[in-house]
């Protein structure tokens, strides 16, 4: 279809049906202020604001700049089955002080815009009901056993057998719940999760390449989502109360607790070695659970984080699994509507999102360009800060291209 044919007929359309919502999401894909969208169609952050919470309706002209703009198809900008962003959670970003407001703002609306697309496949094909029990824990509570207590609950409910959970990523989704890898210019901003009316969503890093560190992560984002419906996210309290449920869950103290070393010599390491693989959690984590469940005494823990430390464990643990686990939920619904007839060219159109992100978003692997070294902690390349700029998640023609369709 040529864009500059039939563009006017399609923004007209779009202006018919418009919804603000969709405006501020496309915004924020963008990693744009208002200010700056206003200043690049030559309107008044005003006039776009009023567009957005929907007092005013903008032409077809300017649906067809803004579309020029953002570069999006102006369909974007229609109104959509599922009204998600107006019944959703604040998201749970880990620390809201080493993002800015517009990273966070954009892997929002990249949460958003996934379960949008979740929404749309789900007309054709059949997901798993939601079921994440709700445990609601007291952000405020550090000392009570809130979390402990949500874990177990969680486990019961999903009748889990005793040992490790074989595969976090394909539990969670066999639960209803959307599990989707964040677009590489996005890894800033690290796993975060959050609840629809559609379903609940976990956003993983597509750069935090570690197997070990991945469930956790993954478990983490489950405790938010079972604990805190309703509290404010990135607060320290909030934080400890998910990484206690993610180790209660991955690995249950009435399992563990005997099995754990009480002194560090060779043969604890080797311990803590083989436990690593049994459970499948790093071994940064299994230090963790024995210091809390009084295992290791404070001294021999900092003892062996020093350890940690001095061999680069820190950055990149050994171990045997090196392959991440993989979402499904949405790459097998494509597999199997292509497979039916249905081309994914048309599966973009009726999902209404951006070819580029629709491939992300459905696919099995994380897409990442390959980087010699991590950041401890950030699941970063080495040299990129977790405050760099924000990159637009939108696709963008090179201007000498000419205005192909989106």
């Amino acid at each position: 279809m040529n864009y500059t044919i039939n563009a006017p007929s399609r923004a007209s359309d779009a202006a018919a049906f418009f919804d603000g919502s969709r405006l501020t999401l496309a915004r924020k894909l963008a990693g744009w202020r208002k200010s700056n969208l206003a200043s690049a169609i030559g309107m008044s952050p005003a006039a776009v604001g009023s567009w957005e919470i929907g007092d005013k309706r903008p032409s077809p002209a300017a649906i067809a700049q803004l579309a020029l703009t953002l570069q999006v198809d102006p369909s974007f900008f229609s109104a959509r089955p599922s009204p998600i962003a107006s019944a959703k959670s604040v998201p749970h970003f880990r620390s809201l002080r080493s993002t800015t407001q517009i990273a966070r703002d954009q892997a929002d609306a990249y949460g958003l815009l996934a379960v949008d697309v979740a929404s749309a496949l789900e007309t054709r094909v059949e997901f798993p009901d939601v079921n994440v029990p709700a445990f609601p824990v007291d952000e405020s509570d550090l000392d009570g056993n809130g979390p402990e207590s949500a874990a177990r609950l969680v486990r019961r409910e999903w009748d889990l057998p005793t040992g490790a959970i074989r595969n976090m990523i394909r539990l969670l989704e066999n639960n209803g719940v959307l599990v989707v890898f964040s677009p590489e210019q996005a890894a800033s901003v690290d796993a975060y999760s959050f609840t629809t009316a559609v379903r609940p969503a976990i956003v993983l890093n597509p750069v935090k390449q570690d197997y070990y560190r991945q469930r956790f992560d993954a478990a983490h984002e489950l405790g938010h989502l079972v604990m805190h419906g309703d509290s404010e996210p990135g607060g320290r309290i909030v934080e400890e109360q998910a990484n206690r449920f993610a180790s209660e869950f991955l690995v249950p103290e009435v399992e563990i607790r005997d099995e754990l070393p009480t002194i560090l010599n060779a043969a604890a390491w080797r311990t803590f070695g083989r436990l690593k693989e049994e459970w499948r959690v790093s071994l940064q984590s299994l230090l963790f659970r024995a210091r809390q469940l009084g295992r290791l005494s404070d001294v021999s823990y900092r003892n062996a984080m020093m350890t940690v430390s001095a061999k680069g464990w820190r950055r990149a643990e050994p171990g045997l699994i090196s392959t991440v686990e993989t979402p499904s939920l949405l790459p097998r619904a494509v597999e199997l509507l292509t497979a039916d007839g249905i081309s994914e060219r048309a599966l973009v159109n009726e999902c209404g999102v951006p070819a580029d992100l629709f491939h992300v978003m459905t696919s099995r692997t994380p897409e990442i360009t390959p980087a010699p070294s991590q950041e401890s902690g950030t699941g970063l390349p080495a040299g990129r800060s977790t405050r760099a700029q924000v990159i637009s998640l939108l696709h963008r023609r090179d201007p000498d291209d000419g205005p192909t369709a989106p």
